[in-house]
């Protein structure tokens, strides 16, 4: 695997249960979904029951790298009190899942004590589980944040087990009024910084990102992660190019996502239906890993990357010669495309039919388009100096028409 603005865009999903649902098995069919459909990696965001045992039998079925977010088992292991966290729990939490073969986890390094302040003016705060925790932590001891004061001993603990750094956003904006706020930037700053000294130590590192930001704002945040980062890889959610539209944000975070992945993010982590609604199904995961996987597509398209647009072109020839089952076979979802064809049109001798129910059998373009073609060939007219000659023969019979009428432009008037 490789995660980087000069290769193919990637695709997380997220998974995990939390305090309310889910068991193991769910969790583990979920991994095995959201990978069927394209998921690059799986980060396991538990924070219910038997975090340890869902993350076990997570990494030994996926065929893809996990990433995790260590602060949330920490968290458990104070019975959900962040006041009580300390460094050594926390250490503690990141060697045993090193151990257990983790090959990323989120850090929320970055929030510091003098920037929670800047966070109190915005509509919704903070969002992110990670930064929330840590900005309790520092209010409560009114002390710097304990993984900002270790982070060289971190980078030790991950450069040892080859675990890479995913630095976290914990002050990504949760709305569209908080975009590029001075939270927000101040805490990239900081990643900056972080991210020298993690490469210092022999750690890699990719750089979390924001968010919900509307479409005019989200290049500044591809540059601005580019230029205090060292270009570490961008790896955002979504970001969300509008509020309003609940249960459709898979949506509204897919089109923010293939502006900011064609500015230069390598990779994105998806946003399902239920996002700010709920904990997500295995319907809501293939949702969401479908419309990022169109996403980052779009983007590699976009940016011309070698060998992106084969595809399109082998289902585009596919759709003008009505192979109809290659065009499935060629989609990102070939289930739902077959399903949508053979609604109306389900028997067999329809998956070689020059229409389908859209156009029908007389006002398929692509069929009259194949038609036109074919008379073309068969007269002859295959090549534009062909075409020019038949026209200059039609215009010259036109003006012999015209001369032996009289050359009159407008016949007279007959009572």
């Amino acid at each position: 695997m490789i995660i980087g603005k000069a290769f193919a865009v990637k695709v997380n999903a997220n998974i995990g249960n939390s305090a309310v649902t889910s068991s193991i098995a769910e969790e583990v069919d979920k991994m095995v979904w959201a990978t069927r459909w394209g998921a690059d990696t799986i980060m396991d965001l538990s924070t219910g029951k038997n975090i340890h045992e869902t993350r076990e039998w997570i990494l030994r079925n996926s065929p893809v790298p996990v990433g995790t977010v260590p602060i949330y088992q920490a968290l458990e292991k104070v019975k959900g009190d962040p006041t009580e966290l300390t460094w050594e729990i926390y250490r503690d939490t990141v060697i045993e899942q090193c151990e257990q073969g983790v090959d990323y986890m989120t850090v929320h390094a970055g929030v510091l004590l003098r920037y929670v302040p800047l966070t109190a003016k915005r509509v919704t705060g903070i969002v992110s589980r990670g930064g929330s925790i840590m900005a309790a932590w520092c209010l409560a001891h009114h002390r710097e944040s304990f993984l900002y004061t270790n982070f060289e001993e971190l980078c030790d603990i991950f450069a040892r087990y080859d675990v890479t750094f995913s630095l976290g956003d914990g002050l990504r904006p949760g709305s569209i009024a908080d975009a590029n706020d001075a939270a927000q930037f101040a805490e990239l700053r900081t990643l900056g910084e972080l991210t020298k000294i993690a490469k210092a130590h022999g750690a890699q590192v990719m750089i979390e990102g924001p968010g919900h930001i509307p479409m005019h704002k989200i290049v500044e945040n591809v540059r601005l992660e580019e230029e205090l980062c060292e270009e570490a890889p961008f790896y955002t959610l979504g970001p969300l190019a509008t509020d309003i539209a609940p249960a459709y944000d898979h949506i509204t975070s897919a089109i923010g996502a293939a502006i900011i992945a064609q500015a230069g993010t390598a990779m994105l982590c998806y946003v399902t239906p239920k996002e700010h609604l709920g904990l997500p199904d295995r319907k809501d995961v293939k949702d969401g890993v479908i419309a990022y996987k169109i996403a980052a597509h779009a983007a590699d398209l976009a940016k011309g990357h070698p060998r992106a647009q084969e595809r399109d072109d082998a289902l585009s020839t596919a759709r003008f010669e009505f192979r109809w089952n290659d065009q499935f076979a060629l989609s990102l979802d070939p289930d739902t495309a077959r399903e949508f064809h053979d609604e109306t049109l389900p028997a067999e001798p329809a998956k070689t039919a020059h229409f389908c129910s859209m156009c029908g059998p007389k006002f398929c373009s692509m069929r009259i388009t194949q038609d036109v073609r074919e008379y073309a060939a068969e007269h002859g007219l295959e090549t534009e100096a062909d075409i020019e000659a038949v026209l200059a023969a039609g215009m010259a019979e036109k003006s012999r028409e015209f001369a032996e009428h009289g050359n009159r432009v407008y016949l007279p008037i007959t009572q």
